[in-house]
C-alpha cells in the first residue's frame, strides 16, 4: 500500500507544514479527490486531508512563493542531494516527459500548497522515506490572468 506523508522536519517530532490553496482551484481539486475515491482511495484521502487543513485564499492573495496549480517548483531530495523542477498541473495537462506532474500523484499531493523552504517526508511506493525541501517556486506568467495549467 502506498502512503505518503507531508511533514515538517522538527526535532522531537514531525508536524504538517502550513499549506495554502487557491480558491479558484478548490472545486476542481475536490472533484478530482471525489472521483479518485474508487480508483485510489489512499491518494484521495490524502488530498482531502490536505484540503481540510489548508488555508483557502483568493487568487489575488496567493503568496508567490507557494506551490499552486501551474507553479513550477524546484525541490531537493535530501537523501541524494539532487534537485528537480516540475510544474504542478491538473491531470488533464500532465506530461511527465515535459516535467508536468499531475496533482493526482503522490508527489503532486505532497507539493500542493507548500511554500519555499518547507521540508516534508514522502514515503515512496517502494517504502523508502525521503525528505524533500522546496527550494524555489515560480508562478506562471499571469499576464491577462489566464492560467494554462488550470
Amino acid at each position: 500500500m502506498m502512503t505518503e506523508m507531508t511533514r515538517t522536519a522538527k526535532r522531537g517530532g514531525a508536524r504538517a507544514p502550513k499549506i495554502v490553496i487557491n480558491a479558484d482551484h478548490l472545486a476542481h481539486i475536490e472533484a478530482l479527490a471525489e472521483g479518485a475515491m474508487q480508483r485510489n482511495p489512499d491518494l484521495a484521502d490524502r488530498l482531502f486531508d490536505e484540503i481540510s487543513r489548508a488555508r483557502i485564499v483568493a487568487r489575488a492573495k496567493m503568496p508567490a512563493n507557494v506551490v499552486s496549480i501551474g507553479s513550477t517548483v524546484t525541490y531537493r531530495d535530501e537523501t541524494t542531494g539532487l534537485e528537480k523542477s516540475v510544474t504542478l498541473t491538473f491531470p488533464e495537462n500532465a506530461d511527465i516527459s515535459c516535467q508536468r506532474v499531475s496533482l493526482m500523484t503522490p508527489i503532486g499531493v505532497a507539493l500542493l500548497g507548500l511554500a519555499e523552504g518547507a521540508e516534508f517526508f514522502w514515503d515512496t511506493r517502494d517504502d523508502q522515506r525521503r525528505t524533500l525541501t522546496v527550494i524555489r517556486v515560480e508562478q506562471p506568467d499571469l499576464e491577462g490572468r489566464s492560467d494554462p495549467a488550470s
